[in-house]
């Protein structure tokens, strides 16, 4: 699906606040797809497009991190949503990100909607979805420092931030950090912390986001596990 259906169809709750504030021009321009397609939206892809929305609005947050754009970066921001939502999409996400580059918004105020609209599991991929958008050409410290402030806004803690950084940022403890513990864990701390984590990233958490979000989030699933058998064959259990 082309994101001028995603932002022309019924947004769900996107629709108000800040988001809808700061997509308003596009929506004006895409009245007519809007009319169209409307009956067609049910609750799902309202909270799906709610989602892809603000993760549009946050990727310009990102990439304006450190007071420019380059055209690398909008090639990777292209480029990652070709990858993971088509080609259609990968060219309209850059469309978009390049209006919203020239706006002025209050990061606070939509990271307060998206942490009051979206449910923990979405917010977890959300962010996710962002640093893979910043590793795409290296995290820089100006990129970091504003992911780790839509975390802290979206309600993530600070072990969550530190376990999904991990995965793109790998050190000798980076398979701990990812399970969201230290080296000095006990076997059955490790065990149960994979449990735990297992559980926390399962795919079927985001399932109404749609497929393709879904599966982007077996990603993160496949890196719990990966660190857990790094860790358990490190320590023979």
């Amino acid at each position: 699906m082309g994101l001028g259906k995603w932002i022309a169809g019924a947004l769900g709750w996107a629709i108000f606040g800040p988001i809808g504030g700061i997509l308003a021009f596009w929506l004006a321009s895409k009245s007519e797809e809007k009319a169209e397609i409307e009956e067609e939206q049910t609750w799902n892809q309202g909270q799906r497009n709610s989602f892809l929305m603000s993760l549009l609005v946050l990727s310009a947050s990102v990439i304006k991190a450190d007071g420019k754009t380059s055209s690398q970066e909008l090639s990777t921001l292209r480029k990652f949503f070709t990858q993971n939502f088509g080609a259609q999409a990968g060219h309209e996400a850059e469309n978009v990100v390049r209006s919203l580059l020239n706006q002025d918004y209050n990061l606070y105020e939509v990271c307060s909607q998206v942490r009051s609209c979206m449910d923990y599991s979405q917010r977890l991929q959300l962010f996710h979805y962002l640093v893979a958008l910043g590793a795409c050409d290296g995290l820089h410290k100006k990129e970091l420092d504003i992911l780790e402030v839509i975390a802290s806004y979206i309600g993530l803690s600070k072990t969550e931030i530190e376990s999904i950084f991990a995965q793109f940022r790998p050190s000798n403890d980076s398979n701990y950090r990812i399970l969201e513990i230290d080296a000095s864990a006990t076997n059955e701390e490790v065990k149960k912390a994979y449990r735990k984590m297992a559980m926390k990233y399962h795919p079927d958490k985001v399932a109404t986001l749609g497929k393709d979000v879904q599966k982007a989030a077996e990603e993160k699933f496949k890196a719990v596990n990966q660190a857990y058998e790094a860790i358990c064959k490190e320590r023979g259990i």
